[in-house]
């Protein structure tokens, strides 16, 4: 069997690079309790975009399971390190600090649907949710401040009409109808500038 990893369709428009990467790879799946490997091709869209003097790549994982999305990404950024700078650890995951989130939400609290606090320091406590259409000025919420940090919110961007979650490590899950193209102009426009 012939596995193939390639790099279709791409394009540079408006300082844009834009590709889809395609990887097969075999599955094995049980029927009739006997393992039965079939081939697979998962493919990922990927854009290649500049922002304020720094470069990003925005991979979109198809609508899989969260920990083969996380995978497919993770491997696309690696092969394009690679084959751009012969090593797979100059494409890294950007970081956007917690007061970034905070005042994501602060600047506009009745668009925000959930907020998920980390590095919590009550013992025994990992992670606080907060969610609902009022937690705009709870007292919950200046609490779950005291006692960790924003690690994840999901929002409407009013603006485009999305609703969108994102973390601290700027991955971004879309949970409204939306064109890639729509995604992509919300990402370079409004979400990049979040970054540290």
């Amino acid at each position: 069997m012939n596995l193939i990893s390639e790099i279709l369709d791409l394009n540079l428009k408006e300082n844009l690079i834009s590709g889809v990467f395609s990887i097969d790879f075999v599955r094995g799946r049980y029927y009739r309790r006997k393992l039965v490997e079939t081939p697979v091709t998962e493919e990922a869209q990927f854009w290649i975009t500049r922002f304020e003097q720094r470069i990003f790549l925005v991979v979109v994982a198809p609508s899989v399971a969260r920990g083969v999305k996380k995978l497919l990404t993770s491997h696309v950024a690696n092969k394009l390190s690679k084959i751009l700078f012969i090593t797979s650890r100059s494409i890294v995951e950007v970081k956007i600090p917690h007061e970034a989130l905070k005042e994501l939400h602060e600047s506009n609290p009745q668009a925000t649907r959930l907020i998920w606090f980390d590095q919590v320091d009550i013992p025994g406590v990992e992670k606080l949710c907060l969610a609902g259409s009022d937690l705009a000025d709870t007292q919950l919420y200046q609490d779950y401040l005291k006692h960790g940090q924003i690690w994840y919110v999901v929002f409407e961007a009013q603006k485009r009409g999305l609703t969108m979650g994102i973390t601290r490590n700027f991955v971004v899950t879309l949970f409204s109808k939306s064109t890639k193209d729509e995604l992509i102009t919300q990402i370079r426009e409004d979400l990049l500038k979040l970054v540290e």
